[in-house]
């Protein structure tokens, strides 16, 4: 489960590339409407809201109330979570790969 909400695993939640996507498209901007997003979809409007609830129970996105529309706003501290599990495979393969590279080297000599 996520540090920051216990409702929806970060991973969980960047597993389906459609969220992914809104994950990146929210990170280009600093609010979006709801609209505005579902735009940029092939899928309905409640399709898109399904997968901005699910990026929000992980505290990925925060919304707001704006009138009668809602806009959204990325909240990337959870990623800090996927960075450091990333980070600790990425040195995992960094010392693999060295000790490849040095049986290469061994074996040429």
């Amino acid at each position: 489960m996520s540090e920051n909400n216990p409702l929806r695993d970060v991973f969980d939640a960047i597993a389906d590339p459609t969220r992914r996507r809104l994950i990146r498209l929210l990170s280009e901007a600093e609010e979006i409407p709801l609209h505005d997003l579902t735009e940029r979809f092939s899928m309905g409007r409640t399709a898109v809201s399904k997968h901005l609830n699910i990026l929000k129970e992980a505290g990925l996105v925060l919304d707001r109330k704006a009138g009668r529309e809602t806009r959204y706003r990325l909240n990337a501290a959870p990623l800090r979570e996927i960075l450091a599990w990333a980070a600790f495979y990425s040195k995992f393969w960094d010392t693999n790969m060295s000790r490849l590279n040095q049986l290469f080297e061994e074996e040429e000599e």
